[in-house]
């Protein structure tokens, strides 16, 4: 997945060796479902199949694209898990980085390869068709599912309490080390500040996820500065002044689609979104004197908990 992960457990009974064995072999499992660098993936042989034809799908990768099309229809289009060409175009996909902004005719050329409603999906039969060339792009979603796996795995093992981090994203169940609740920090959103925490947010059997402009971006050599986020709407990555948006959820995979979608939407869209729909999300907003907190009034709760 192209990123770290970190497990923090409690497994009463069972060798530390065999809970890494497991985590090792399931996110191994869903890279062979859902990457895109990896050629031979599930989805890369659907990528490469030809169009208008149903092709059989594991009840993994059809979870993931369901939920993906569900959060499109929610956000009007701001998440597009076809967003592959345009991703790919900007420079951060697997055909590797560019040194200058692809031309208006180029974008438009990629855009006519995305849109949801081009993906079509059956779980009667278990398959999956697309009827345009698309390229399914998963990465926005798929980490937070690959969380789901590993957690789940985790509590099959027997494991009481635990922590999952792939990336940044987070699911937790039971207590910490130290008796409370899991306490997970928001990063400040700026690359020179590594590591700085924002806010500090109580969780137990809760997931987290950020989506922020702020790890993944491109110097240009016309100046520009672009986001890993590309708005599949307009073909060019966001440029607004959200600089990161973290969304709790009770699925990590749940959580990682909102928060892109609503990084996307912008900060005030995203949060009229998040209102409506009841979510949890907090919303860092670069201002010219630092960063302004918004939060949803579902997140209050959070946000006021005592460890």
């Amino acid at each position: 997945m192209g990123t770290y992960y970190r497990i923090t457990a409690r497994c009463p009974g069972v060798r530390a060796q065999a809970v890494s064995h497991e985590v090792e072999t399931t996110l191994s499992t869903v890279n062979g479902e859902m990457s895109t660098y990896q050629s031979d993936s599930e989805l890369s042989r659907f990528n490469q199949a030809p169009v208008d034809v149903w092709l059989p799908a594991s009840a993994e990768l059809r979870t993931v694209i369901r939920t993906a099309l569900e959060i499109s229809v929610l956000s009007d289009g701001a998440f597009d898990v076809t967003v592959g060409p345009l991703v790919n175009l900007w420079g951060f996909g697997p055909d590797g980085t560019i040194s200058r902004s692809p031309s208006a005719a180029a974008i438009e050329g990629a855009l006519q390869r995305v849109g949801s409603r081009y993906l079509e999906l059956d779980d009667d039969l278990g398959e999956l068709r697309k009827r345009k060339a698309l390229y399914v792009d998963l990465s926005a979603i798929a980490k937070g599912y690959g969380v789901d796996r590993v957690a789940a795995q985790l509590t099959s093992l027997g494991c009481t309490d635990h922590l999952v981090d792939v990336g940044g994203e987070v699911a937790s169940r039971g207590q910490s080390p130290a008796g409370h609740a899991w306490r997970i920090g928001i990063e400040v959103p700026d690359p020179e500040t590594f590591g700085a925490v924002q806010r500090i947010v109580p969780i137990s059997d809760m997931a987290v996820a950020t989506s922020g402009d702020y790890r993944n971006f491109l110097d240009l050599e016309d100046g520009r500065r672009v986001s890993h986020t590309v708005d599949p709407r307009t073909g060019s990555p966001v440029f607004h002044d959200l600089a990161s948006v973290t969304v709790l959820a009770s699925s990590a995979m749940w959580a990682d689609g909102l928060a892109t979608a609503l990084n996307v939407l912008g900060p005030e869209e995203g949060l009229a979104l998040a209102e409506r729909q009841g979510l949890a999300a907090v919303f860092l907003i670069r201002r010219a004197d630092g960063f302004e907190e918004r939060y949803t009034t579902a997140m209050r709760n959070y946000l006021d908990a005592h460890p």
